[in-house]
């Protein structure tokens, strides 16, 4: 039998996935969980064999949930709940830990069929996401240079080095301090003082403001 959890603050989502899983052979569901923190608590007290775990929840989000999870209790298999928007975070939730994701609008048989294939060592990626996932990481392989319009970096007596580049369009992709950290495995004070450099540059302090003007020293058809 495989036990499972399902963590997600929308209450339709948690039953209708509940009635689901039930439903099935071989699978139960032995907790419902509204947030992270929760979640967490439950998995050490019941140690479920897979949890299903929201990505955006209050008191504390999924990704930093199946941190604390896969530190005390690294066995359990953690398959993060997301919606097609929702793919800038994948790569945070990888490098935590997570086993695997599910899209929230899957067909039911789809969902069935990827905890077991997980519980069978798998890492679950819908293609969707994988194809996301897949341009993201080739448009940091290149460092994508040719994203910003040289002639007015030059005009404004800019200059930035190639990771500087890379944060700078992360932060364009609005990616937080801690998914830059993820992304480019770098330690959370060592992107603070990327950034820091970058801001000085740019003469602000203001992430918003920062933002607006990399945003202008794109070519046209940058992102």
């Amino acid at each position: 039998m495989i036990r499972i959890m399902i963590a997600d603050d929308q209450r339709l989502l948690r039953e209708g996935l509940q009635t689901i899983l039930q439903a099935e052979e071989g699978l139960s569901v032995i907790g419902l969980c509204e947030n992270g923190q929760e979640a967490w608590r439950q998995t050490i007290e019941n140690r479920p064999d897979v949890i299903l775990m929201d990505i955006k929840m209050p008191v504390m989000d999924g990704i930093e949930a199946m941190r604390l999870i896969k530190r005390d209790a690294p066995d359990t298999i953690v398959l993060m709940l997301t919606t097609f928007a929702e793919d800038r975070f994948i790569i945070d939730a990888m490098a935590g830990g997570a086993d695997g994701f599910l899209l929230k609008d899957m067909p039911s048989k789809q969902i069935v069929r990827t905890i077991r294939e997980a519980m069978d060592g798998g890492v679950m990626l819908p293609a969707a996401i994988a194809s996301k996932l897949a341009a993201r990481l080739s448009v940091l392989s290149r460092g994508r240079a040719d994203s910003f319009d040289e002639q007015k970096l030059s005009r404004l007596g800019l200059s930035f080095t190639e990771r500087e580049r890379k944060i700078m369009l992360l932060m364009l992709e609005g990616y937080s301090n801690r998914q830059i950290s993820s992304t480019l495995f770098m330690g959370d004070g060592t992107v603070r003082n990327y950034i820091s450099v970058i801001y000085n540059k740019l003469g602000t302090s203001d992430r918003k403001e920062a933002v607006a003007v990399m945003r202008g020293l794109l070519l046209d058809d940058g992102p």
